[in-house]
């Protein structure tokens, strides 16, 4: 079942999570693609990319995407419509952060329009919006919410360094029974770490390792 969550029913959003004045969004990017990681691996997907964050990874590949200001904004119809020019119905709401942004609008106008709504969150924000699939990948520089955490049907740790393994521990005994686990190489080490990460998994197979399918197959 889908996982809802109304203004009524989150902590008040702070003004960075505030909507704009003019109910637009900030996109950085929004493509067709294949999902390259994690549970949904190799299922066409409409990515929506939106600018925003304040978490600040030294290791992100799309640093572009964190001043929301750098952004044209798009109104949840122009989102729609986009998406429903291709015939897959899975959305994938990533940033930046996107829960920087009240999501609640956009996720009710794409599950009107037939679609499922995939969020992929750092957690380090509020809750907002209507969920199928909500993956939580938590970063170091800001922890993730209780909330976030509740509500994490995939948790997918980022593996930079052998610290990295209790860390992804720590996060997986806070997050229900149910959440599949996985660890995922950070791509510019992931010559050095895989080879650790497939021993650790192995030795713990309640893990699975995540790959970033869609760069080895060169597409976005």
């Amino acid at each position: 079942m889908p996982v809802s969550y109304s203004s009524t029913e989150i902590p008040a959003l702070t003004d960075a999570a505030a909507p704009s004045e003019t109910g637009l969004l900030p996109v950085m990017e929004q493509f067709y693609t294949i999902q390259g990681e994690g549970y949904n691996t190799g299922r066409a997907a409409y990515f929506i990319r939106l600018g925003g964050c304040d978490v600040g990874c030294h290791w992100c590949d799309v640093k572009e995407s964190w001043d929301a200001d750098a952004h044209p904004r798009q109104s949840v119809e122009q989102l729609v419509e986009a998406v429903l020019a291709h015939p897959g119905r899975e959305v994938v709401i990533t940033g930046g952060e996107p829960l920087m942004h009240d999501l609640g609008p956009l996720t009710a106008a794409l599950r009107a329009a037939g679609c499922r709504t995939w969020l992929e969150t750092s957690g380090a924000h509020p809750l907002s919006g209507t969920w199928d699939w909500v993956c939580l990948s938590p970063k170091k520089f800001k922890a993730p919410l209780p909330e976030v955490m509740a509500a994490a049907h995939e948790l997918k740790v980022v593996v930079f360094n052998s610290h990295d393994f209790a860390w992804a521990e720590s996060h997986a005994a806070l997050v229900p029974a149910h959440t599949r686990l996985y660890l995922q190489p950070e791509w510019s080490r992931a010559a050095r770490m895989t080879p650790e990460l497939v021993e650790y998994v192995k030795r713990h197979p309640r893990w699975q390792v995540s790959l970033q399918t869609h760069k080895y197959l060169d597409i976005p």
